[in-house]
């Protein structure tokens, strides 16, 4: 008899455990706009899909939200808290996958200006806001490639609907598909590169090739400058 570890990614929330299941949920929810498409591409039923949306919600908030209608006759989109909940999901499942590790990406650049611990540091790939050592002036900073988060480029991101201040246009250089999760590398310069991990369904779902566009973006808190002396 042969035994085997297996892992399988969780999360918990307030008595409610989170699994793989419900984020894909979420992804189908945010792919075709509306719960019943969600539920019928899922093969699941309408009245699953509501209760299980109801008991998340419970747990960490609201999770989904009306978009009017219009030429588009309107629909159901994720809200910020649903978006988070799946980058938290895919850096804990990150961890747990042997073939993708968290890598640092590190571009140098020069201190602009500064707001408390947060400062703008102007980079060859422009600026980016970052958490930055008090007096320092040329720096390095470093993201985490579980921090980035890739999304379309051509859906620009409002400033005051998201805490992702830092957003990047690139071109996807190179993929690396592993059991769950995919490493992206996207080339934003001639000289500057990101690297992201997504899971493999959000690279099929955002149609993830390389030599297309690809947007990127990280939290000013994924951001960490180091004095360079």
């Amino acid at each position: 008899m042969t035994i085997e570890k297996e892992y399988s990614t969780q999360l918990a929330a307030d008595g409610v455990t989170i699994d793989r299941r419900d984020i894909e949920m979420l992804d189908a929810i945010d792919q075709y706009g509306s719960l019943q498409r969600a539920a019928d591409e899922l093969g699941r039923s309408y009245a699953w899909l509501q209760r299980r949306l109801v008991e998340l919600e419970n747990a960490v908030g609201e999770l989904t939200e009306r978009r009017r209608g219009g030429s588009g006759g309107g629909g159901t989109e994720l809200t910020e808290t649903a978006h988070e909940l799946r980058r938290q999901f895919t850096r804990h499942e990150t961890e747990l996958d042997g073939v993708a590790q968290a890598t640092e990406s590190v571009l140098a650049g020069t201190v602009r200006d500064r707001t408390g611990e947060l400062a703008t540091v102007e980079t060859a790939v422009g600026p980016i806001v970052a958490l930055v050592p008090d007096g320092a002036t040329d720096v390095q900073v470093t993201v985490r490639s579980d921090a980035v988060v890739l999304g379309n480029p051509e859906e620009s991101l409002r400033a005051d609907e998201t805490s992702l201040r830092n957003q990047f246009t690139g071109v996807v250089e190179e993929l690396e598909a592993g059991e769950t999760i995919t490493r992206v590398t996207v080339r934003l310069g001639d000289d500057a590169e990101l690297q992201a991990l997504i899971t493999n369904a959000s690279a099929e779902r955002l149609d993830v090739a390389v030599g297309e566009p690809i947007r990127a973006s990280f939290k000013a808190t994924a951001a960490r400058a180091i004095r360079i002396d």
